[in-house]
């Protein structure tokens, strides 16, 4: 069995005082993190998670030192997911996020769009596979702004090129 990844770097550090607190946290879930001074720094060895599993305390205290950015995507998400958690009993201790429905790169169109000091944000990824698989290499990249997002995969560009070449 071949197993596929995708690391993942966010180009640019992050000020910590353009992310609200549950940005901050659930971006921390989904990249692992280093602080850089004043600033984290966002990547991941095998990919970005889209299975978060979060202290449920951290989250509502996270999300309640948010409610300045409540139309932010962060804060629709784990409303919307707290919401239609129903426990039988005591709650959960923790939560299992399911990201699936939604994609990082909101969060991150959010902290452009908000911030003084970013224009925009870039992600570079690369595509390996355990095993030499045709369809397991290559890579992409994503620049978000706060107007849009944009990415292409390396098979996007050799398609440009072979388009340009072909007769």
């Amino acid at each position: 069995m071949a197993d596929y990844f995708t690391p993942t770097v966010i180009q640019q550090t992050i000020l910590d005082a353009d992310m609200t607190p549950l940005e901050r946290l659930l971006l921390s879930h989904i990249f692992e993190s280093e602080r850089d001074g004043d600033s984290w720094y966002f990547f991941s060895e095998l990919g970005p998670s889209d299975i978060l599993y979060v202290e449920r305390v951290a989250l509502e205290a996270a999300l309640a030192a948010s409610r300045y950015a409540d139309d932010s995507s962060a804060n629709r998400f784990v409303v919307e997911y707290l919401s239609n958690t129903k426990a039988d009993g005591p709650l959960p201790t923790h939560l299992d996020l399911d990201l699936s429905t939604t994609s990082w790169e909101f969060i991150m169109q959010d902290i452009v769009t908000r911030s003084s000091t970013l224009s925009y944000v870039t992600a570079v990824s690369s595509f390996t596979c355990s095993r030499m698989r045709q369809d397991g290499f290559g890579g992409a990249v994503v620049l978000i702004s706060a107007d849009q997002i944009m990415g292409k995969s390396t098979n996007e560009i050799l398609e440009d090129f072979i388009e340009q070449v072909a007769p």
